[in-house]
């Protein structure tokens, strides 16, 4: 069997099903996986996609094939596959997840023991390249399938990053997009006076408004108009597999994962003094200035979440944010996780009595950004180029994508490691700059 190889990316496997990725597709992955790593026992877990449950099953398959005993943990969020493996002893895991992507897509993502990422320069590929070899059956033993119910430990894991105890009578408007969060996120405020607001509360593999991703801005107007209509102290959305949260404040106003890095990083080096923060290189300057003033120190690295972990393990970090609203703990295993940062955020509102609109009002003042705007593109090596080209007085880094910085003005562009997308980041000193700006870059791409 031929399996398409463009289906793996920087840090995952993604696409279309049945075209791209199916049944027959998983079994041979889950061939591969097992020979690259050759683990006795590994867990794996799934998103609420209308495809997983069959291509879960032919994942086990190849894995119990190769020998090796399965632990099912059912339907989870990709975050809640690092906490089992992690703390479970097994030897690797899986979760079958295509995210934020629309309703035809699926894929994967790897962890090794520990939930130590697999990435491009970590083994993905390779586990590529053995997808190719035919595979001869021996008299290796079959493997074996278990199930495990993890929830419960996971909730007391994540619990312990805040005091629940100060929790205020906040409302929440909680928008899980269709997966799993508002669920979770009701049992980890169990006990405690926060109210929650839900919004697509029930899982729903169809995605039956479009793609669940909060990103995108289209899909924020209803998030906001629940904050407006509830008068809710703030809102908080999740993409499907609930890895990634995003904060609106009490006046429905979106708040970017630049800023609430920014905010998180501040909220933990208060915590722990001195630590490491790391960051991607789209957006820098309210980071770096954050970090600097909260005593810690701010290390740029290239975006994805398997490239953000291999950096924190590294440098034994503190905490790390992107742009695109991953969070990453140090006492998460290094791991990106969608609801401690909700908790943090709680947890400080209920502590200082701040609106959320004040806590990210001096960012907003001070920088200026024009969001990620996303554009297909069939030629991005070319367009990349040519900005180098044009804006090459500037100050150059290549750690991901291109980077140019000037005194009042910088900005990055890159492609998307999963679609065929070129994203755009444009931070200035003033906004009417930083509109210019934009416009300017934007014309380029779009030539």
């Amino acid at each position: 069997m031929k399996i398409d190889q463009t289906i793996f990316k920087a840090y995952d496997v993604r696409g279309v099903y049945p075209d791209q990725i199916n049944e027959d597709t998983a079994r041979a992955i889950g061939r591969a996986y097992a020979r690259w790593l050759t683990p006795k026992t590994v867990m794996i877990g799934r998103d609420v996609r209308l495809s997983s449950p069959s291509v879960q099953a032919a994942l086990i398959e190849g894995l119990n094939g190769e020998g090796v005993d399965v632990v099912n943990i059912g339907v989870i969020s990709t975050d809640m596959l690092y906490y089992a493996v992690a703390t479970s002893g097994v030897d690797g895991g899986i979760t079958v997840t295509a995210s934020h992507n629309p309703r035809e897509y699926n894929g994967m993502k790897f962890v090794r023991k520990d939930a130590i990422a697999v990435s491009s320069d970590t083994g993905l590929m390779e586990i590529a390249e053995l997808t190719t070899v035919d595979h001869v059956d021996t008299e290796t033993k079959k493997g074996t399938e278990s199930s495990q119910e993890i929830l419960a430990g996971y909730l007391k894991h994540i619990r312990k990053f805040v005091d629940m105890s100060c929790l205020k009578s906040l409302t929440v408007v909680a928008n899980a997009n269709f997966g799993l969060a508002t669920q979770v996120f009701t049992q980890a405020l169990d006990g405690t006076p926060v109210k929650l607001v839900p919004l697509n509360e029930t899982p729903d593999g169809s995605f039956p408004k479009g793609r669940p991703d909060p990103l995108i801005p289209e899909s924020r107007q209803e998030t906001i108009e629940k904050i407006i209509s509830s008068g809710a102290d703030l809102g908080i959305a999740w993409d499907a597999d609930a890895d990634r949260c995003f904060f609106y404040d009490e006046n429905g106003d979106f708040i970017d994962g630049y800023y609430m890095t920014a905010i998180l990083a501040a909220l933990q080096l208060d915590k722990f003094p001195g630590g490491k923060i790391i960051h991607d290189p789209r957006l820098i300057w309210a980071v770096e200035d954050t970090v600097k003033e909260h005593g810690g120190t701010a290390l740029v690295n290239k975006a994805g979440h398997a490239f953000i972990k291999d950096r924190m393990r590294k440098e034994d970090a503190l905490f790390a944010g992107e742009v695109s609203a991953h969070y990453y703990f140090h006492d998460n295993f290094y791991c990106d996780n969608g609801m401690i940062p909700a908790l943090l955020v709680l947890e400080h509102l209920s502590k200082t009595g701040m609106k959320l609109s004040e806590v990210v009002a001096p960012y907003r003042a001070k920088y200026f950004i024009s969001g990620e705007i996303n554009n297909e593109v069939d030629n991005g090596a070319a367009i990349i180029a040519r900005i180098k080209q044009d804006y090459g007085d500037g100050k150059i880094d290549e750690i991901d994508g291109l980077s140019v910085m000037f005194s009042d003005w910088r900005f990055n562009v890159r492609m998307s490691n999963t679609e065929p997308t070129m994203r755009l980041n444009v931070e200035a000193r003033s906004q009417k700059l930083m509109e210019a700006k934009r416009d300017e870059l934007l014309a380029i791409i779009r030539s």
